[in-house]
């Protein structure tokens, strides 16, 4: 038996999905244990491009179980619309499960999510994708929220429903913004319910057997560790835990059986939205580094903030998640640079940090400590282990390794299942 969590190692965007999808070559289920379809995971498979947002990248997988946990916050509209563009491109989903305890983000929320983000100052906003997954969470905190198990009886549902969008609306209304029409949205909803019902399980049940059976299980995160609601750079981050103890509570299933946390990284840095962002880099050179990464958001197309590798970071990332094993992505994007650099301490008034600061506001005042390779001058994405890599490159990837203090278990030099090779 064997079983991994793979989380982002930095804001996100390192791309888990492809990485996830090399792994399941060996897994039985996948699980996805925490955010919404705030999120999106991209897979490329041959000549066929894929963006997943809800559901675990192990669907490309016909033997293998996904489970949508309880952890999530899940669209009904959003997830039934997945699925369908799935089958419709010859993908079966019959494989599907989702946790009767995931609660629903209902229209209302999404509503809420713009109006509130909307009242924010500027340099005050969250950059949230406006797609209801705090207010969901609030909902669920709040116990006040809807679980998919509800989406099983109609009648049940429906009440509910009215009674949370009846409240909602007396919000909307007392601050002045648009209303829902709540028994056009019931009518949207009630079809998605129908879809959704036989896909309902107790998933909890599910994973448990399946690693009582000595099953190959894997732990799909969203987001990144930096985003974590607890561990990231707060308050500009997500609504759940994407760390890799979010698997646990996000699914059910006891950490005593855990063996392996892979973390995934990118050999640079990228961030979507607001919040610090200490090795950003500005101007020209944080173009060519967006152009060569091809670096906009799978699921809301902005472009993403780059810079340099920060270590400093990555090596609280690998910390607090327990990670022992790394999977380094794009190295292929840094291949024609003449120099790279590391971020291996933070200037924060004259005063040198080797760890994260708890304190997010400070992030804002760093300068970062570099350190300056040579860069390596020349393709890598045909290569398919890792003697073939170029010295300079390697040396890099080492360095790399030795400042976040994990070992290196995955290299991947471009964006298709085939440019992936494991150390």
């Amino acid at each position: 038996m064997s079983v991994t969590v793979l989380v982002g190692a930095q804001w996100g965007d390192e791309g888990k999905g492809k990485i996830i999808d090399v792994l399941t070559r060996d897994v039985d289920m996948v699980i996805r244990f925490q955010g919404g379809n705030n999120a999106g995971h991209t897979v490329e498979i041959g000549d066929q491009k894929y963006v997943l947002h809800l559901i675990p990248s192990g669907i490309f997988r016909p033997d293998t179980i996904n489970i949508i946990g309880n952890g999530l916050v899940v669209d009904p509209l959003a997830l039934q619309e997945e699925m369908e563009g799935l089958i419709k491109r010859g993908i079966a989903v019959k494989n599907l499960q989702l946790s009767d305890k995931a609660h629903l983000i209902m229209p209302y929320h999404k509503l809420m999510d713009a109006m509130k983000e909307g009242q924010l100052a500027e340099g005050k906003k969250i950059g949230t994708t406006k797609r209801g997954i705090g207010p969901a969470y609030t909902d669920k905190a709040d116990r006040c929220g809807i679980r998919a198990l509800e989406l099983l009886d109609l009648a049940e549902f429906r009440v509910h429903f009215t009674e949370q969008a009846e409240k909602y609306n007396r919000i909307f209304a007392a601050a002045g913004q648009e209303t829902l029409d709540i028994d056009a949205e019931w009518l949207q909803l009630k079809a998605a319910a129908e879809y959704l019902k036989p896909y309902i399980k107790d998933t909890v049940l599910e994973v448990n057997q399946a690693a009582r059976a000595g099953k190959n299980i894997l732990f799909e995160g969203a987001q990144g560790a930096l985003l974590d609601v607890d561990h990231g750079t707060y308050p500009f981050v997500t609504s759940s835990n994407t760390t890799s103890g979010g698997a646990c509570t996000g699914s059910g299933l006891s950490p005593r059986y855990i063996q392996d946390v892979y973390g995934v990284i990118k050999a640079y840095t990228t961030r979507v939205g607001e919040g610090p962002f200490q090795t950003e880099l500005h101007g020209p050179e944080g173009e060519a580094l967006r152009k060569a990464g091809n670096e906009y958001g799978a699921t809301t197309g902005r472009p993403r903030r780059c810079g340099w590798f920060d270590a400093v970071a990555s090596r609280y990332s690998c910390m607090v998640n327990g990670i022992n094993k790394l999977a380094i992505t794009k190295l292929d994007v840094l291949d024609r640079l003449p120099e790279v650099k590391l971020c291996v301490a933070y200037d924060i008034d004259g005063k040198r940090y080797e760890e994260m600061p708890s304190d997010s506001r400070l992030l804002y005042k760093v300068k970062p400590v570099y350190e300056t390779l040579p860069g390596w001058m020349c393709s890598t994405d045909h290569v398919s282990c890792w003697d073939d890599l170029p010295e300079k490159a390697k040396k890099y990837l080492r360095r790399l390794a030795e400042l976040v203090d994990a070992e290196i278990g995955i290299v991947s030099v471009g964006p298709n299942r085939s440019q992936t090779f494991e150390l």
